[in-house]
């Protein structure tokens, strides 16, 4: 407390500062509980982005916002609010909500975290207007800059467990089936692939969407992921569990807001920044690569298998599938390197036997799976949920 204020317990007043406003004991006592409030709710979302997200940018923003407000706080020369403090006799200590001593899982503490901040923050802002109008347009910046760390927490936690992380992608195009697309489609599907990409680069927009729609039915009807190459216009309108984009593309964030929370949305990447970018946007996972030379499609650069490397060493959360020229024969180098999901076109499509080959390369990534640590794998399936 300033030497310029003084405290009078029996009067039940504080003067903060000489000619300030009088703050009393009851504004004393609501200011140290949603200081604490928001203390400890920006240290849960701290953190759960540093353990659960690995997301080193969203826990220093939640530790600069702490920092801050803290300095903000002391400006005010509210030192001894603390010893307004009544625990024994707060009446609020004993009221609960019905189900606020359960939680489901980390990410509803965190949601209960950043409800409580943006609550708490309000409050501070109404009670610095009692001291300080500077302090409290401070404190209310903050208060608009934890909507936005809301949104971007909200965002990386919900795709947690979207994308298995083992999984067979099937890329699917016409012109490389060696079977009619359509028998191709069934029989991957009944070879256990967990995606399957709509890949038609020249098909008109009536046709596509037609196309799509038939995509789309018989994942569903397989409770496998349905994903739409490039188009998301194709992709809402036939229903589809999301879509693919390249670094040309729509960008991811632009896509986001059109599809909402619940669409998955791929970015295909060949470098971490890239994938960094991809995370911060609100991608669902990315497509790693190029792995290895590809007719597929032509890649001036070769990502190769040391960029699986390089994304585990980087923590990224979101879910890694390999892509470009892979088949039997290159695909234990990727899985030495812990790769668990790879996306597949010619391999498969093209083959006399796309049912056949798509169980052994399940059955290669299900082995190397059944070898990584039981956490590495435990995300569950969403399966048909999106489709």
């Amino acid at each position: 407390m300033s030497n310029q204020g003084a405290s009078d317990k029996r009067g039940g007043k504080v003067k903060i500062l000489a000619g300030a406003a009088v703050m009393d004991k009851s504004a004393m006592r609501m200011l140290d509980a949603n200081f604490n409030r928001v203390r400890e709710a920006l240290r849960t979302m701290e953190d759960f982005c540093r353990f659960v997200l690995n997301d080193g940018a969203l826990s220093g923003d939640c530790k600069s916002l702490r920092h801050e407000l803290c300095a903000h706080i002391a400006s005010l020369g509210t030192g001894d609010a603390v010893l307004w403090r009544d625990t024994p006799g707060d009446v609020g200590v004993t009221i609960k909500a019905g189900d606020e001593r359960v939680r489901q899982s980390t990410q509803h503490v965190v949601t209960a975290a950043t409800r409580r901040l943006t609550e708490a923050l309000r409050v501070l802002e109404e009670l610095a207007k009692l001291q300080s109008p500077a302090v409290a347009a401070h404190i209310e910046s903050l208060r608009y800059r934890s909507y936005t760390l809301e949104q971007a927490i909200e965002r990386q936690a919900r795709q947690l467990h979207k994308m298995p992380p083992v999984g067979l992608h099937i890329l699917l195009t016409e012109s490389l089936c060696r079977r009619p697309w359509r028998e191709t489609l069934t029989a991957i599907l009944e070879g256990g692939a967990d995606v399957v990409q709509l890949r038609e680069k020249h098909l008109s927009d009536g046709e596509l969407l037609i196309r799509a729609k038939m995509v789309v039915e018989e994942c569903r009807r397989f409770g496998r992921v349905s994903i739409i190459n490039d188009r998301m216009d194709i992709a809402l309108a036939a229903g589809a569990s999301g879509v693919h984009l390249g670094q040309d593309d729509l960008p991811c964030q632009q896509a986001r807001k059109l599809a909402g929370a619940e669409m998955l949305i791929g970015v295909s990447t060949e470098n971490v920044q890239q994938a960094a970018a991809a995370a911060r946007d609100g991608a669902s996972y990315i497509g790693a690569g190029p792995m290895f030379t590809t007719t597929t499609k032509h890649k001036p650069r070769l990502a190769g298998p040391a960029y699986i490397k390089e994304l585990r060493q980087a923590e990224l959360i979101l879910p890694a599938v390999a892509i470009g020229g892979i088949n039997m024969e290159n695909l234990p180098e990727l899985l030495a390197e812990g790769v668990q999901a790879i996306a597949v076109s010619s391999a498969v499509i093209s083959s006399d036997q796309p049912t056949m080959v798509c169980k052994q390369l399940r059955g290669m990534l299900a082995g190397a799976a059944a070898r990584q640590p039981v956490s590495a794998i435990e995300p569950p399936r969403h399966g048909a949920t999106h489709a």
